[in-house]
């Protein structure tokens, strides 16, 4: 007598079947097959001119208060490397820039033509100098600058890595803060100092979060090198603000960096002596340097580019909206005329195969 087979093992069985009837098919939706509501705007020629005319409303009153804003700021500028080079050496500046034993003060008058009111920032300015290059702006360590137990870590801050005599770690190392600028500026009015603070010239983001306060300098610009600033030892690196200024480094090679704060208004025609410290070289590279005072307004310094900028595409789009208004009225057309079609326009002719 044959031997029945079980149905619990073979294919045709309650499971064989059930797999048979389930479906990798995803379960039906509007949103598996793109079909939700969506708004799909036709572009008559009503709306492009609204568009186009609103536009040029937001834009151009905003141009305009951006660009007399910016003209408000009063600002005076003066390029210094050239004039601040005795004659005996205007022929080899680098020379001059790299002994220590020549005299480094510069005396100049500036005289001020507008009013500037307090506070009057003073700026220092350099030309052809790439900030932005790869090796320069990885030549630090964010960790030995944040926490006192990394100070031996010196990892990608060659050259200006370690002292050449006794290998202590420098602090803080790499070439961006080596290279801090180290001119110098004193201001008098009236046979009277002008006062430059140094206070709250950083972003408190970078004191706070990228600078510690409990690392200090250590082994910095020590061993002879004519480059950078110096730096004060018992006074830790969330407090060096002209530092934390410098090594938020610039994305062009013609930048502006804060150097400090005149808390005095300066009237018409007041004539400031200025004495500078010409220590900075770029001589060697072909830089500028100028000395920038400017004020400021609720737009920031003096930047004509936002102005402009806000002007000259509201002028396009009012520009673009008044010839489609004359289109429209002097030619207008149906929408959706099949006849203003390619093979409509040419019989015979069937673009596009």
């Amino acid at each position: 007598m044959p031997i029945a087979s079980s149905s619990s093992g073979g294919k045709d069985g309650p499971s064989g079947s059930s797999s048979r009837n389930k479906s990798r098919k995803p379960q039906y939706s509007n949103f598996t097959q793109q079909e939700l509501p969506a708004w799909k705007p036709i572009l008559t020629p009503g709306w492009v001119i609204a568009m186009f005319t609103v536009i040029a409303v937001i834009f151009i009153p905003l141009g305009l208060v951006s660009y007399f804003a910016s003209d408000r700021v009063v600002e005076v500028a003066y390029r210094y490397d050239q004039d601040c080079i005795p004659q005996i050496y205007s022929d080899n500046a680098i020379s001059y820039i790299q002994s220590v034993d020549t005299d480094k003060t510069c005396i100049r008058k500036l005289t001020i033509r507008k009013q500037m009111k307090a506070p009057v920032y003073v700026y220092y300015q350099l030309d052809n100098f790439y900030q932005n290059h790869r090796r320069y702006v990885k030549s630090r360590n964010d960790n030995q600058l944040r926490y006192k137990s990394a100070e031996r870590d010196t990892e990608n801050c060659y050259p200006e890595a370690l002292t050449p005599n006794n290998s202590q770690p420098i602090v803080p190392c790499g070439l961006t803060s080596w290279s801090l600028f180290n001119d110098t500026y004193r201001f008098s009015l009236r046979n009277k100092d002008l006062v430059i603070s140094k206070k709250n010239i950083a972003w408190k983001s970078d004191q706070n979060k990228k600078f510690g306060s409990a690392v200090y300098p250590k082994n910095f610009q020590t061993y002879g090198l004519i480059g950078g600033a110096k730096l004060n030892e018992s006074i830790p690196l969330s407090e060096q603000e002209d530092l934390i200024v410098w090594m938020r480094t610039a994305a062009l090679p013609t930048f502006r960096k804060l150097y400090g704060k005149i808390e005095a208004d300066l009237e018409v025609n007041d004539e400031i002596v200025m004495v500078i410290e010409n220590n900075y070289n770029t001589y060697s590279f072909g830089g500028k340097k100028r000395l920038v005072l400017s004020t400021t307004t609720w737009i920031g310094g003096k930047n004509d580019f936002l102005g402009m900028a806000y002007l000259i595409i509201g002028g396009f789009c009012l520009f673009f909206a008044i010839c489609f208004i004359i289109l429209y009225v002097f030619k207008p057309r149906p929408r959706g005329d099949p006849s203003y079609l390619s093979w409509n326009r040419q019989p015979g002719v069937l673009t596009g195969y």
